[in-house]
């Protein structure tokens, strides 16, 4: 889909995002160019399950889910992230349209491979792109919570966020995805001073977290960026969300953020 690129972001960060930014959503809607918006909610989802008192923990980056987490999850997720996006779209004059991955079997899922240790937690088997690929043609911005659903549409999945953009781009055929988070880019050090790496390679990512050089919630972020460089994936950036005009200078210009390629 020429017309369309994939943007991944956190529920947190939308929420902090300036009115600007959802005014430059709208100006690349307005010229035919759709964000298919993948978004998480991390510290949401535990913020609510505290509230509730219900336990969580972390195995290798990835929650550890139940049933009555993910009842929580799905909650968060599908309802109040969701909505809240979808709001501040519309907001803006834009077209939004909010739905998670059971809708339609959006996301279809597997258990991960290591389930005995994280719960229900799931990897993509297959998106629906032909429902994606109707909404954007009905002139809707789809917003999508990552919660999958098993073949048989009976067991839901806990999906991390990064991992289902990166599915979503693959099925969908998209050339670029756009990661937004609070941070510039991939950082490194050079003198002393930290420095925004413009474009590095997918090599060049596995010796720097070998070297520590990218350290803690990055690794998650790029590891999932270096995922979505397949089918037609070429490149994915990562950027901060808070810049003016972040993803028309990402999409048109290509002066930020950081690009990763093959």
């Amino acid at each position: 889909m020429s017309n369309c690129f994939v943007m991944k972001c956190g529920g947190s960060t939308l929420a902090a995002l300036p009115e600007l930014f959802f005014e430059d959503l709208k100006q690349l809607q307005a010229e035919g160019i759709i964000p298919v918006i993948v978004h998480g909610g991390g510290p949401a989802i535990s913020g609510t399950l505290e509230k509730l008192g219900i336990e969580t923990e972390f195995v290798n980056g990835l929650r550890k889910t139940n049933e009555a987490v993910l009842d929580v999850v799905e909650m968060v997720l599908a309802g109040q992230i969701n909505k809240e996006i979808v709001r501040k779209i519309q907001l803006s004059g834009a077209k939004a349209l909010g739905l998670s991955g059971v809708d339609g079997h959006l996301i279809q899922a597997q258990p991960v491979a290591n389930a005995q240790e994280v719960g229900l937690v799931g990897d993509v088997t297959h998106v629906n792109a032909e429902l994606i690929r109707g909404i954007v043609a009905m002139g809707y911005m789809p917003v999508i919570a990552p919660v999958g659903i098993d073949a048989d549409g009976g067991q839901r999945y806990n999906i991390n966020a990064d991992t289902a953009a990166g599915a979503v781009a693959s099925h969908l055929g998209v050339e670029r995805m756009i990661v937004v988070t609070d941070v510039p880019g991939i950082l490194k050090t050079v003198n002393g001073e930290k420095q925004v790496l413009p474009s590095v390679t997918v090599h060049e990512i596995d010796e720097m977290i070998a070297s520590g050089e990218i350290y803690g919630g990055m690794i998650p972020k790029v590891k999932a960026a270096v995922q979505c460089i397949q089918g037609a994936v070429r490149e994915v950036v990562i950027v901060n969300g808070s810049e003016p005009g972040v993803l028309s200078k990402a999409l048109k210009e290509g002066t930020i953020g950081t690009r990763i390629v093959k």
